[in-house]
């Protein structure tokens, strides 16, 4: 019988593009895959701001535990989990910190080097492979590299600097390579022709269309902060008109069609 996670892999090996949304608690994610999500992610991003954390390795790492596990309770399709780096450059910590984030049902991770070394990163991700190795899970490691994010090179550069890591970080046992914030058709090109891995990148005002980047070699498309944005941008709406004079209009408009959220989860 195929395991989850060799379903999850088999989501990137085309010829469409996976699709996917990302989540922050059990509701959102339950909503996503009942909208007919393949899989749902977490964003690393979203999960902080819903504990109260700003992004960036502020989030205890038991709180992403935590998220990860009532998110899998309530889904079927395959669940990743954003790690952000690990929340560690240790790599004693890193593999107990994978082994929790697979027991609490998660077969892939997005594993990001930021402004790290990227020779550090290998090999965390070596340790990310061999720990979930010894689970016996096929874990999808997503290695998301910041070159561009970060701003840390630009041009012909930044392309060269991006695809070296990627070979590094596929050496190293990654699955795919995240590459966030290019949307230009010729450079999403360039990139998916250079990386021998799945790529992934991350959708954006003016990204073009999920065939469209089929077309040029993308296999995956991840929401972002997109989905929680909506949510809480319409939530804050409706609250302000509450507060003005008592009005519920706002909250009926944009709550008119979700599901009756009792009987999902009962």
């Amino acid at each position: 019988m195929t395991s989850t996670a060799d379903r999850f892999h088999a989501l990137h090996a085309g010829p469409e593009v996976l699709v996917l949304p990302n989540a922050w608690d059990a509701a959102s994610a339950a909503l996503m895959e009942d909208a007919g999500a393949k899989a749902v992610a977490t964003s690393s991003a979203a999960v902080a701001w819903a504990r109260g954390y700003a992004d960036g390795d502020a989030v205890p790492v038991a709180a992403v535990i935590d998220t990860v596990a009532g998110i899998a309770r309530v889904v079927s399709v395959p669940v990743t989990a954003d790690v952000e780096g690990g929340y560690t450059d240790d790599l004693a910590t890193l593999a107990e910190t994978i082994k929790a984030v697979i027991g609490a049902g998660a077969v892939g991770i997005n594993f990001e080097d930021g402004r790290r070394d990227p020779d550090l990163h290998a090999r965390k991700i070596q340790t990310v492979r061999a720990t979930a190795d010894q689970t016996g899970v096929n874990l999808f490691i997503n290695a998301r590299t910041d070159v561009y994010l970060a701003g840390l090179a630009a041009g012909e550069a930044a392309l060269a600097e991006t695809l070296r890591r990627a070979a590094l970080y596929a050496q190293a046992g990654a699955s795919g390579i995240f590459v966030p914030l290019p949307i230009e058709e010729d450079l999403l090109s360039a990139l998916a022709a250079g990386i021998a891995l799945p790529l992934n990148v991350m959708g954006r005002t003016s990204m073009p269309s999920a065939r469209r980047l089929a077309q040029l070699g993308v296999r995956r498309l991840s929401s972002a902060t997109g989905p929680f944005n909506a949510a809480y941008g319409a939530m804050l709406a409706g609250t302000r008109t509450y507060l003005a004079d008592g009005d519920t209009t706002g909250y009926a408009a944009f709550g008119k069609d979700l599901p009756n959220l009792n009987a999902r989860f009962g």
